[in-house]
């Protein structure tokens, strides 16, 4: 499409089609680098495209939910710029979930299609770890009306001339605000809960991060986060606004991403603590490229060893606190302020206000611990279709993270802890009574009580404690091939994390004393080491 045709659009119909504009603006510029594939615009546009009517045709219309369970690839980053194309809403799926976790969304959400992408590589763990017929025969029943394609299949049949007649189509203003996506994030209650972006929570997260982390026209991301995080969903949003370019990895690999932060000119990119720990371990160590501006360090705190040996290293990092239901960044701390105030994620970015505050909402002054109440434009929309967690944690605009942290008299944000009880290993959050709830469901445990141990490398690793039923011969291993049927390979305790007790600790109001649980795995943990040392 050339420049002279723009007057055929309705710019009301394609404000939600930020690819269309970007194409239009920047063709031939580099898009997607991904496994030796480049990927310029113009072509990204015309693949969008070609999905965009593989879903219309499918009777997807404007506000249907579609579900895509697949890895990174070209193909997926397509899939999110289709779906904004026809309006619909995307709910990108955990690959890592076993089938009954997966079918339990899949039955919130009551989507249109499930786009699902088979392909399975050695050694990968972000391939999808379930296919069309386990998903069949999970306990939750699938929606009847439900479609279920391959990712590969869709938009097979578009023509060009079907493309260009979806793109100039004109119809109802698009609404920014309308649903863009639903992220599934974890709750302390142990039920999963969808959050609720819009393409305007999108658009501010990414004006706000480009004007604390500053931008560059030829920037390219090394970006190895899934794409059903929203870590990895807002930078392909945030690479389209820009008209920069992302360096998309399947999945993190040590060598991988060495490889290509040598070799394709990789000015910014986002980590967890575990993969900069791995990163600065590993034999030979990692040398850092000079195109190299900035790595974000988030998804879990940093210690000050890890910030150190990476000052050591002449990293430029920028830690950053952020959250699923805030379309990503909250508050950065850029490289130079993170070294100089070790423990802090610096200020809030431009259009937010985080406040601290007491239980009941009061604010509190610097210095004081309290949670931490964010409140701005990319704010999550709710948790759909859960107006009582909604109601819970959107008040008078504020969000209330269940964060505990402190703000110090030069306004910036200390992180304490976050959301209470949850354990962050590898980045990747998870929630005790999520595990707890699994595990009790065994017929031999009466009881169970699951704590995050520290970890060097996976920043907490996941520990439980089981009170078996009397008279049981329950193991380790019978235990474990329980859990695995019903939960994601991350959240299981390690075998060398299960200790069964005769009763599990109580406070005096009759609740499980997870503290002292914890001292109780951790003493276990400790003689374990011992021992094997």
């Amino acid at each position: 499409m050339g420049p002279l045709q723009v007057t055929a659009f309705s710019a009301n119909a394609i404000m939600n089609d930020w690819l269309r504009w970007r194409a239009l603006a920047t063709p031939k510029k580099l898009a997607v680098l991904y496994d030796g594939r480049s990927v310029c615009y113009a072509e990204l546009d015309q693949l969008a495209g070609e999905r965009a009517v593989g879903l219309v045709q499918n009777g997807v219309r404007a506000g249907d939910r579609v579900a895509a369970l697949a890895a990174n690839s070209v193909e997926a980053v397509a899939l999110i710029h289709a779906a904004a194309r026809v309006r619909a809403v995307l709910v990108p799926l955990n690959t890592r979930l076993t089938a009954v976790e997966l079918s339990r969304q899949i039955a919130l959400v009551e989507p249109r299609l499930l786009l699902v992408d088979d392909r399975r590589e050695p050694g990968d763990e972000d391939a999808v770890a379930v296919t069309q017929s386990e998903l069949a025969k999970a306990t939750v029943t699938l929606p009847n009306s439900l479609g279920v394609f391959s990712l590969g299949e869709l938009g097979c049949r578009a023509t060009p001339k079907d493309t260009e007649s979806l793109a100039q189509r004109a119809g109802a203003p698009a609404l920014e605000e309308r649903p863009q996506a639903i992220i599934f994030t974890s709750g302390t209650t142990g039920l999963p809960k969808g959050v609720t972006l819009s393409l305007s929570n999108h658009f501010w997260s990414a004006t706000a991060s480009a004007y604390r982390l500053g931008l560059d026209t030829d920037d390219r991301w090394l970006s190895c986060l899934p794409l059903y995080h929203v870590g990895g969903l807002s930078v392909v949003f945030r690479s389209c606004l820009y008209g920069t370019a992302i360096v998309l990895q399947r999945a993190f690999d040590l060598d991988e991403f060495r490889r290509s932060l040598r070799s394709d000119a990789v000015t910014l990119t986002s980590l967890v603590p575990t993969m900069l720990h791995r990163l600065l371990n590993s034999a030979g160590g990692t040398a850092w490229p000079d195109s190299l501006r900035m790595a974000l360090l988030g998804g879990a705190a940093a210690d000050k060893d890890l910030l150190e040996a990476a000052a050591e290293a002449d990293l430029p990092v920028a830690t950053t606190y952020g959250l699923t239901e805030t379309a990503s960044q909250v508050a950065t701390a850029p490289p130079g302020e993170a070294h100089r105030k070790p423990g802090s994620v610096g200020k809030p970015l431009m259009f937010t206000e985080v406040r601290i505050a007491d239980a009941g909402g009061r604010a509190l002054g610097h210095g004081e611990a309290g949670e931490i109440l964010v409140r701005g434009p990319q704010v999550m929309n709710c948790y759909y279709g859960n107006p009582r967690a909604t109601g819970s944690a959107l008040r008078e605009s504020w969000l209330y993270t269940g964060d505990i942290g402190t703000i110090d008299a030069e306004g910036d944000l200390f992180v304490l802890q976050r959301r209470t009880d949850m354990i962050v290993s590898g980045g990747e959050n998870i929630y005790p009574a999520e595990v707890e709830a699994v595990l009790r469901g065994h017929p031999d445990v009466v009881d169970a009580c699951v704590v995050g141990l520290t970890n060097a490398e996976w920043g907490q690793r996941c520990a439980a404690a089981i009170q078996p039923r009397p008279g049981s011969r329950l193991d380790r291993a019978s235990l474990l091939a329980y859990s695995r049927a019903r939960l994601a390979a991350y959240k299981q305790p390690a075998p060398e994390h299960i200790r069964f007790v005769d009763e599990l600790p109580k406070t005096g109001s009759g609740k499980i004393a997870r503290g002292a649980v914890e001292k109780i795995l951790t003493s276990v943990d400790a003689n374990l080491q011992e021992t094997q040392g």
